[in-house]
């Protein structure tokens, strides 16, 4: 959905480009939802075949703790199947968490669980959080023509690097997005005539305000799916306040034969990659004899923002409180991407950002490149910090002309410098 709407970005480039484009231009949600649900559809299929293939039971049941090596499963008819096991690995996941304490929001609230699911468009939207879901969520409805607000209660992107991430809302901002900041809603109420009433209280001016929309979207966070496990009976302990399993290096529970990976584990980064690869390094400790443990740390992501933020290590607030301010050097650039050049796009947010320690030779602590292909560029950066990369290696590997890439290894004006930091287009 983040590829229909850049697809309708280059639509409107295409005649600065010499074509000619019949006007206006339409889209239609059902035919992208359609195809897009027979491909996620495909993909599960796909996993079944592969199980099938490899000889791996797939039993399609809820399964909950019986003892501490027996779970019992249950069908949608109510049958029940015991399974015992030697090993047995949580995976379960999270789901997107809905705020019960406000009027309405169960009733008629959707989540962007259910939003991929959508047949029909869901018009005039307005998304409650500040989250990457949020934004990326909000980023392509605006980019696919729909009316969208953001309500966020404080800050974008907690947890990513803040001034990218006030460069992300800036550009979505710039682009029709608009925000209601400070603002948290109390109340969702059905009108005659279908529309949702949201009421919300406008903690910057500490007044109570409303508006009306087709669509009220939660995207305020994820819980895992924890509580229907019966873990107490197996003696596996959860972190009280996120309900998330405790697991060690190993990603071993309190119970020495049972494992957790994925968003399910705590202190584990909310990625798919991530958990697939602690998923083989763990079956390979078990069954090949392997020592390999999963690292955490440096784990590339995007954020499909349209402007899509990429980043790897360190955010500068995290490397400041980590090393402190005199011992941190941060490298950066605005430039303009080749392909914003001939269709004139505005390039005020392309932005990239170096982090690294002062101290010669200047190891790479995060990279962090807000602009197109964001995970392209950011893959390819992140084996080099992964291998402890410094500043002065990156200034000698030749870029690749013209590319967006390239402008990372053009890096060397810092902020202490207070040189200008902008460069010309590709």
């Amino acid at each position: 959905m983040h590829q229909a709407a850049l697809l309708g970005g280059m639509i409107r480039d295409a005649p600065h480009y010499g074509w000619e484009i019949a006007q206006p231009i339409q889209h239609d949600w059902k035919k992208m939802a359609e195809a897009v649900q027979n491909y996620v559809k495909s993909l599960n299929w796909g996993h079944r075949v592969q199980l099938q293939d490899r000889k791996v039971k797939y039993f399609n049941i809820k399964a909950s703790f019986v003892n501490k090596h027996t779970v019992c499963g249950v069908t949608k008819g109510g049958k029940e199947t015991l399974l015992s096991a030697d090993h047995i690995v949580i995976a379960t996941g999270g789901r997107p968490r809905y705020p019960t304490h406000i009027e309405g929001a169960l009733e008629y609230g959707i989540t962007s669980d259910d939003l991929f699911w959508l047949k029909e468009s869901p018009g005039k939207t307005l998304v409650v959080g500040a989250s990457y879901v949020a934004l990326e969520c909000a980023g392509f409805l605006t980019g696919i023509g729909l009316d969208t607000t953001v309500m966020m209660r404080s800050i974008p992107l907690r947890g990513f690097d803040q001034q990218m991430s006030s460069l992300v809302t800036e550009h979505m901002e710039s682009h029709g997005t608009r925000f209601l900041k400070g603002c948290i809603p109390s109340r969702i109420r059905r009108l005659p005539d279908g529309q949702l009433q949201i009421t919300w209280e406008d903690h910057s001016s500490d007044k109570e305000d409303m508006g009306t929309f087709n669509t009220v979207l939660w995207a305020i966070g994820r819980v895992p799916e924890t509580k229907g496990l019966n873990l107490e009976k197996a003696g596996v302990n959860i972190n009280p306040k996120n309900q998330k399993i405790l697991v060690d290096s190993g990603d071993v529970t309190s119970v020495p034969h049972i494992y957790a990976i994925g968003d399910v584990a705590e202190g584990r980064p909310e990625l798919t990659p991530t958990a697939i690869m602690a998923g083989k390094l763990l079956a390979n400790r078990l069954f090949a004899q392997s020592s390999d443990l999963m690292d955490y740390s440096n784990v590339p992501t995007t954020v499909f923002t349209p402007l899509e933020y990429g980043c790897v290590g360190l955010s500068e607030e995290e490397a400041v409180a980590r090393h402190g301010q005199e011992h941190i050097e941060v490298y950066y650039a605005y430039y303009k991407p080749l392909e914003f050049t001939v269709a004139e796009r505005d390039a005020s947010q392309c932005y990239i950002k170096m982090v690294c320690l002062r101290e010669p030779p200047q190891l790479v602590l995060g990279l962090h490149f807000l602009g197109p292909n964001a995970g392209e560029v950011t893959q390819g950066f992140a084996l080099g910090i992964k291998c402890g990369a410094s500043h002065a290696q990156v200034m000698r590997t030749v870029g690749i002309h013209p590319t967006c890439s390239e402008e990372v290894v053009k890096l060397h004006i810092s902020k202490r410098s207070g040189l200008d930091p902008t460069v010309t287009g590709c």
